[in-house]
């Protein structure tokens, strides 16, 4: 080696999509591995050098960065420990423009290029770069091209009324003969389906649907998938009763976006009864919508429940206030000094139902905690143990349930402040609603602190006291599952126009929410706790594009250690 060439320290990355063959003793990533070996090799003149750490990806999708391998080269790459990155081809690396955009420029921060030993050039220079460019350009434009027919494909397929995969809904399996693209009829399930239909047509009204179909047993379809868990068999909802009642499939028909054609399956509802129950929803619904635009300020009710009990951290009243759009009213409490002097940064505004609910959650939190603990009256005696504790269940439900004036009497003064809530309650009240001695109520009853989670947009807030901190957001969760699941479908090969069709939507739906799956494990896991930040909803992670980098997504969600 020349003693004027600086060391070029080498770094060699491989992957391969697919888990077929790895289990031999010498795979496909071997195979890349000593191809790049010899290729630094054969440049020893030019002070190359192959370091010993090796960063492989087996079994992943080049179409994501979140691969282990390639995390690591990136750390190390960001450590100044590489300078050259050596690949068998391209695609190996990344399959998106995008992404190969980024990396070329993070690279190029940290003084680090790579070279493909198959395709004869390297980012080292402007000629390289140009060419991995253009060769980048018409890979992205095969797989579009390639997305387009799949899509032609699908559409063209539904319009002959097969079934295009997925998981099938309620009422059907698919058909035993994996070549025939059709449902056949789970007799068992379809009992329960012609039954949610039968209620629906009784009843009209989806609660009452909901009530009867626990009662009756039914529950959501139970699956098992390639690796033997157990999925469904929970109580259905009211979104899926709706989801059921309104899909098409059960007629006989197959959807594709906003479209339906006959279907080669069998119906499990005849077509009058479909139609009944369709004319039934949307008449339900057209109702719901006259009482909104009807509404007027003689018959909406803008008082306040909490009116002259509530204050915020200056000591400034929080007055009952409402507007209307949209034909709807809306009410909030809002900081006095709003409504008498104009714009304060310092000021409240905060939706009336969300702050009744919280110092009602927070009341019956705190009777039921101390009815549990004993401490709610003191020196209680054996005899007034089980007295009291039915008294409070019952003054907790009626809060819980909201039926009448409890919560106005209970409440003397409520303090918002930065991180608490400060609640002083009528003891009369109080004793009168336990038929106990006033004397006897316990302080930590009639006055007390309970936290609170305050996240202001503007000047409007959103509230989350006491126990309600640890309540996961169930729309969320669900979200994040389904985005798991489908990260395995495309290990498993599944393009994302045939998981889209599958789901009856579009793959713009899928590629916003698919990348829950990349969120980092700590804030999976407090999502799944009920930990994460309380303006952290589903809208607001799926309408920008989630940073790849976990470190990123920490700062950008401002999640604590738990």
């Amino acid at each position: 080696m020349s003693e004027g060439k600086p060391k070029t320290r080498c770094a060699i990355y491989t992957r391969k999509s697919s888990e077929a063959g790895l289990e031999q003793e010498f795979n496909s990533l071997d195979a890349q591995y000593d191809a790049c070996a010899s290729y630094i090799a054969s440049q020893k003149h030019e002070g190359w050098k192959l370091l010993s750490q090796r960063y492989d990806d087996g079994g992943i999708s080049g179409g994501t960065m979140e691969r282990p391998g390639l995390q690591r080269l990136l750390s190390d790459i960001d450590a100044g420990l590489i300078d050259m990155v050596v690949i068998y081809k391209i695609d190996r690396l990344t399959r998106s423009l995008a992404d190969f955009a980024r990396l070329v420029e993070r690279l190029e921060q940290r003084g680090c290029s790579f070279v493909s030993v198959t395709q004869a050039f390297n980012t080292s220079t402007s000629m390289g770069r140009l060419t991995l460019n253009v060769l980048l350009s018409f890979a992205q434009f095969e797989r579009e091209v390639t997305a387009e027919r799949i899509r032609d494909k699908i559409t063209a397929s539904k319009k002959k009324g097969l079934w295009m995969g997925g998981l099938a809904p309620l009422g059907y399996d698919p058909h035993p003969d994996k070549l025939i693209r059709s449902l056949v009829i789970n007799e068992v399930e379809a009992k329960d389906v012609r039954t949610l239909f039968d209620l629906y047509l009784t009843h009209g009204n989806l609660r009452l649907v909901e009530e009867q179909a626990k009662r009756q047993g039914i529950r959501s379809k139970q699956r098992q998938d390639t690796k033997g868990r157990h999925t469904g068999g929970a109580p259905l909802s009211r979104g899926q009763i709706h989801h059921m009642l309104t899909n098409p499939i059960y007629k006989g028909d197959i959807r594709h976006t906003d479209k339906t054609y006959p279907g080669q399956h069998e119906a499990i509802v005849s077509a009058q009864l479909w139609e009944k129950v369709q004319n039934k929803l949307q008449e339900v619904s057209a109702k719901a919508r006259g009482r909104g635009t009807h509404l007027n300020a003689s018959t909406f009710p803008t008082h306040g429940i909490l009116k002259g009990k509530l204050f915020d951290e200056t000591g400034d009243r929080l007055t009952p206030s409402h507007t209307k759009s949209k034909g709807k009213y809306h009410r909030y409490y809002v900081s006095n000094r709003l409504i008498s002097g104009g714009k304060d940064p310092s000021a409240w505004r905060i939706p009336a139902d969300q702050l009744e609910q919280c110092v009602t959650s927070a009341i019956a939190n705190q009777i039921a905690s101390t009815a549990n603990n004993f401490t709610l009256i003191k020196n209680p005696n054996s005899d007034e143990i089980e007295k009291i504790k039915v008294a409070s269940e019952h003054i907790v439900n009626k809060l819980n349930n909201r039926k009448d004036d409890l919560i106005t009497k209970l409440v003397e003064r409520a303090t918002f402040s930065k991180g608490k809530l400060d609640l002083e309650l009528s003891a009369h009240h109080l004793s009168a609603a336990l038929n106990i001695e006033k004397n006897r109520l316990s302080t930590h009853l009639t006055s007390y602190t309970v936290p609170l989670t305050l996240r202001k947009r503007g000047v409007e807030a959103k509230l989350i006291a006491g126990e309600l901190q640890s309540k996961p957001d169930q729309t969320l969760l669900s979200a994040l599952s389904r985005a798991e699941g489908w990260i395995e479908q495309l290990k498993m090969g599944t393009m994302i126009a045939e998981i889209a069709a599958a789901q009856s939507c579009n793959e713009s739906y899928i590629r916003k929410r698919i990348q829950l799956a990349f969120l980092s494990p700590d804030l999976k896991l407090a999502i799944l706790q009920g930990r994460q930040p309380v303006d952290l909803t589903l809208e607001k992670l799926t309408s920008t594009t989630i940073p790849r980098c976990w470190l990123e997504q920490r700062k950008r969600y401002k999640l604590d250690a738990p």
